[in-house]
């Protein structure tokens, strides 16, 4: 979702926001803005479009001050415009304001402030935020007894920062994530650890209900009723810092290319937590996991990994649609919660659920000190350093090496999977992508594309119609291979390209025969397989594994395709139109 930043310091505050508002862009790309405070007086620039872009037009970064704040934004209230652009600044133009989250009570507060004679610019729920802090800051002269009588006022799920023409800031959390970076000199307040993580690598993850107050250089950290709270500093891995293309294109190719090093890390900080998670499965009533996006792709195989290798039946659940059946969950099982971010607000609605029921909370989580971390009975960390690329790539086969890890010990290694020699031909899969790119060349101009597996491969299929629709735009569809003649087959024509996942494995002979027949319709077959096969136009080759493995072989060149397609199409890969990396509202 959006990104916020605020800092309080001895170097000139401008520079550094923007900074950190460039490191935290995959949040949200929209639209820009700073607010900074000198002389007693707040200054404000804002536009539509990414950071570097609206910098270049108005020089963010040489605005004056050593306090200050921004904002990038995802759109959820009003259009994508400089007005709907954060920071709001007040009716008076003495607080400003950057929020994430959604106000659901803003048209009421709206209306209520109209009435009393105040001004709205713009279509967001935030603005309201900046108006009413004006309102009980003339009421209290007092900061604190400001945000406290605000957070009484105002529903929903949130986090801001404002930022007073006395150069105060104050800051506020319920849900969001909002965390503070300590330096020695210079503090940030901030929704990611990426937004200080080169400066700093000291943080405290603010509670939900929690605020603070921030005056030259003293930091106050209060709950909702007012009393001071206890807060701890935690060190940060530096590892998130490093959130650098190098000599890549894109983020999201680097991503691609870090696949034979990351599944072999992944897991491999928490190798006590996999153990524990084994206990737990093993004498849990049923185990529940979920996810969303690609997150709840890897649940789907899980299902099928857990059901085939360790006898375990798993019921995997989106975690969107688990408010509207809670009562599935009975006490004492276990819910597998998978998340890149840890701050995915359906995730972490689906575990309250679970919670509530009683259930053990298993996380599968990138940052071990996320909001899912901090409410899980046990973590494992896929430890595959930051995602950057809005569509998840190494996040996705981190999270199922975790899974295999799982299933290996359940099934008391009768599976035994050598990741060192797996990884040596995932990198023989990327040494050269020429086919692929040429493959890419021939979807510059398709509108659909539909990918058939079975089995395991089923999920994969799925997950592969999101990456070419995350970062192509082209529609895409994940059909099961036996469902073919029930309704897709009326869609094969000479019009669409179909992607058969189709290594030699027990579905190999079926799936071939549902090819021959979409080619006899006569769609353009792309075969994903170890096997060539004359039924394919064309064939990428993926190397010969044990098929608990087939799906990262599979997907990793589907990955590849995806994002040539998308530079054939001239789209970002790294910046998906209507995406944000961290969805953290409902």
């Amino acid at each position: 979702m959006c990104s916020i930043i605020g800092f309080s310091g001895k170097e000139i505050a401008a520079p550094i926001i923007v900074k950190g508002l460039k490191r935290m862009e995959y949040r949200g790309y929209d639209s820009v803005g700073v607010a900074t405070e000198s002389d007693n007086r707040i200054e404000l620039k804002k536009g539509t479009g990414k950071v570097s872009e609206v910098n270049s037009k108005v020089q963010l970064d040489n605005m004056p001050g050593k306090v200050g704040i921004g904002h990038t934004r995802w759109a959820t209230h009003g259009k994508v415009t400089e007005e709907n652009a954060h920071p709001h600044p007040s009716n008076s133009g003495k607080i400003a304001i950057v929020h994430n989250g959604i106000i659901e009570n803003f048209e009421e507060l709206k209306k209520q402030l109209e009435n009393e004679g105040y001004n709205f610019k713009s279509e967001t729920d935030s603005e309201i935020i900046a108006n009413l802090l004006q309102k009980n800051y003339e009421l209290t002269k007092n900061v604190k007894d400001t945000i406290m009588k605000t957070v009484s006022e105002i529903k929903g799920h949130y986090a801001f920062v404002a930022i007073f023409e006395n150069g105060q800031l104050a800051a506020a959390r319920f849900h969001e994530p909002l965390i503070v970076g300590v330096g020695k000199d210079n503090i940030f307040l901030s929704s990611d650890v990426l937004g200080f993580i080169e400066y700093t690598d000291y943080a405290i993850y603010l509670k939900s209900k929690n605020f603070v107050i921030l005056d030259k250089g003293e930091l106050q950290v209060f709950d909702y009723d007012g009393e001071n709270t206890k807060y701890e500093i935690t060190k940060v891995s530096k590892e998130f810092g490093d959130a650098y293309k190098g000599d890549y294109a894109h983020f999201t190719l680097k991503e691609i290319y870090e696949q034979p090093e990351t599944i072999l890390k992944a897991g491999g900080k928490t190798a006590d937590a996999i153990e524990k998670t084994v206990d737990y499965i093993r004498h849990a009533k049923n185990v529940y996991i979920t996810g969303s996006g690609t997150s709840y792709n890897s649940a789907l195989i899980a299902k099928q990994i857990l059901s085939k290798y360790a006898k375990i039946k798993t019921e995997p659940i989106i975690s969107s649609e688990l408010q509207f059946s809670p009562d599935i969950l009975e006490e004492n099982s276990i819910l597998i919660a998978i998340s890149q971010s840890g701050e995915s607000a359906d995730v972490l609605d689906a575990v309250r659920i679970a919670k509530k029921a009683n259930c053990k909370i298993i996380a599968i989580v990138n940052l071990l000190t996320s909001s899912l971390a901090r409410k899980a009975d046990v973590v494992m960390g896929m430890n595959c350093g930051p995602e950057i690329g809005v569509a998840a790539t190494k996040s996705f086969t981190s999270q199922l090496v975790i899974l295999y890890k799982i299933v290996q010990k359940l099934s008391n290694d009768k599976i035994t999977i050598n990741f060192e020699k797996f990884s040596e031909s995932i990198l023989k899969t990327l040494e050269n992508p020429s086919k692929i790119q040429q493959i890419a060349k021939e979807l510059k101009d398709i509108s659909d594309i539909y990918v058939l597996g079975r089995g395991i491969n089923y999920p994969i299929a799925i997950e592969a119609a999101l990456k070419l629709k995350e970062l192509t735009y082209i529609h895409a569809e994940g059909i099961p291979g036996g469902e073919l003649k029930h309704g897709p087959l009326a869609l094969m024509d000479s019009d669409v390209f179909v992607i058969i996942i189709n290594p030699n494995d027990s579905t190999y002979e079926d799936t071939l025969t549902s090819a021959r027949e979409i080619k006899a319709r006569g769609a353009k077959i792309i075969g994903v397989s170890d096997i060539q096969s004359d039924v394919y136009d064309y064939w990428i080759e993926i190397p010969k594994v044990g098929e608990v493995l087939y799906p990262i072989s599979e997907i990793i060149p589907i990955q590849l395709l995806s994002y040539y397609a998308a530079l054939e199409k001239e789209t970002d890969p790294d910046y998906p139109r209507n995406l944000a990396k961290s969805v953290t509202v409902k």
